[in-house]
């Protein structure tokens, strides 16, 4: 919608349009493919911020909370007995769901929603008491805003630029959910969203951080953190800037190159980002989805292993080589992944993230035969983000599989089956598998549910 800025001249702005979407989001009924997905996709972060808790980010994460000294326990730590302040819970949980590189992720947007959007969700329904549909509404509030944000800058571009879209969309996606949690009016909608613009920052250099706590903090904890930042503030009476999308100095000025600025406001209630979005079936880092089911259905249909393998070639775009190329990290690191599961015969959970693997010989020996190749057939093909596997055998057949669409993606979506057994094996260790199983029914019955408190005392490891 236009608006006039100081000197007069008409501004496209989303900004009426937006504000009126938060501050109605929690009485507005979905579609009810909208709520089976976004029940899938709150199992899955759940699931994530379960285990990610024991990874290294969620070690460093639960001692930065404990340095915070005692606090008010207004929401649980994922997988733990502790409570702590909702801003610092939807921190840790954060990145808890996006330590271990099994979280969601939407390609278009390039952006991890639900390791900021859930986390802040779940913090803010235990600390203003709302049930499970108001929990599901304003998820799928946080996906709409996180996925629409970086869009509307050109994902892409932006993130050549040096800015981190996994950054910038998690961060307002989270505010827009934490406020309509929170009963923002439209008017403090407005408010919101500039104290979002505020605190929205980062930089793309995470791709550097060998050790993946930073970049669970980029990705998860800081928008999760920001977001239910600004709607305390809000909530507290704080006022602010009534349109940071449009006038002098807003925030497409400062970020936007060419940006659609209308995009944030644009088919709000009909177009569902959350339906875009896709669950990883395997436990790593999302470039790497399509070329691992290229090779599981090359190693399950010919059953060949590391002794009989020449050569691999994988073939992906090359806006994702750099993500994966040679990593320190296994679990983002293709060639060792590739090469775990030419050894192995399979990946789980276990086998993606141990670090001891990459100094195993009979790895290794299997990974020097793995080229990585940027693709411009593919890349032409983005955001879809497909991948070629040729194998050379060294009884002289050549095998070659293109995956079109990864399994968990909106193309091929993973089934309510497939998903439970994923989560349980993220789950089952922590908290049992009884308790397990008691969390996965509750989230498919999530509307049953007047406190989400109902929800917490299932994440936390029974005493």
């Amino acid at each position: 919608m236009p608006t006039p800025d100081a000197q007069g001249d008409m501004q496209i702005t989303p900004m009426p349009e937006l504000a009126n979407y938060i501050a109605t989001a929690l009485t507005s009924p979905l579609p009810e493919e909208v709520v089976e997905k976004a029940k899938h996709h709150l199992l899955d972060t759940l699931s994530s911020m379960v285990s990610g808790s024991r990874m290294l980010a969620g070690e460093r994460a639960i001692a930065f909370v404990k340095a915070q000294g005692q606090s008010e326990p207004q929401a649980a730590l994922a997988g733990t007995s502790l409570r702590t302040t909702a801003i610092n819970a939807a921190m840790a949980n954060g990145m808890f769901a996006h330590a271990d590189e099994t979280d969601d992720s939407h390609a278009p947007s390039l952006t991890h929603p639900g390791c900021g959007v859930v986390p802040a969700v779940l913090a803010c329904a235990e600390l203003w008491r709302r049930g499970g549909t108001d929990m599901l509404r304003a998820m799928v509030l946080g996906y709409d805003v996180c996925a629409r944000l970086t869009m509307s800058l050109d994902a892409y571009a932006f993130r050549e630029a040096g800015h981190s879209s996994h950054t910038f969309g998690p961060n307002f996606g989270a505010a827009a959910a934490a406020g309509a949690l929170a009963g923002v009016e439209a008017r403090q909608a407005r408010y919101l969203m500039s104290y979002a613009a505020q605190q929205a920052s980062g930089v793309a250099c995470w791709m550097r951080d060998k050790d993946h706590v930073e970049k669970s903090f980029d990705f998860g904890g800081m928008g999760a953190r920001n977001g239910v930042t600004a709607a305390i503030m809000v909530h507290s009476g704080c006022t602010g800037v009534d349109d940071v999308f449009s006038g002098q100095r807003c925030f497409y000025d400062a970020y936007g190159d060419q940006p659609d600025r209308g995009a944030l406001g644009r088919e709000l209630g009909v177009r569902y980002e959350i339906l875009n979005t896709a669950i990883k079936r395997w436990t790593v880092g999302s470039p790497i989805q399509a070329p691992l089911d290229a090779l599981d259905h090359l190693i399950r249909t010919h059953r060949f292993g590391a002794d009989d393998v020449l050569a691999v070639e994988v073939r992906i775009p090359h806006q994702m080589v750099l993500t994966v190329n040679n990593r320190d990290m296994p679990e983002i690191c293709l060639q060792h992944v590739l090469a775990t599961l030419i050894v192995d015969g399979t990946m789980g959970f276990a086998s993606a993230h141990d670090r001891s693997r990459m100094n195993d010989p009979t790895v290794l020996a299997v990974r020097e035969r793995i080229a990585l190749v940027g693709d411009d057939g593919l890349s032409r093909l983005m955001p879809s983000r497909q991948g070629i596997v040729e194998v050379t055998l060294k009884d002289g057949r050549r095998l070659r599989e293109h995956t079109l669409a990864v399994r968990g993606t909106p193309a091929n979506p993973m089934t309510r089956k497939e998903l439970k057994e994923k989560s349980m094996e993220l789950i089952a260790p922590i908290l049992g598998k009884a308790q397990g199983e008691r969390l996965v029914e509750q989230v498919w019955t999530l509307e049953r549910i007047e406190s989400a408190s109902e929800l917490a005392q299932l994440l936390s490891p029974a005493s």
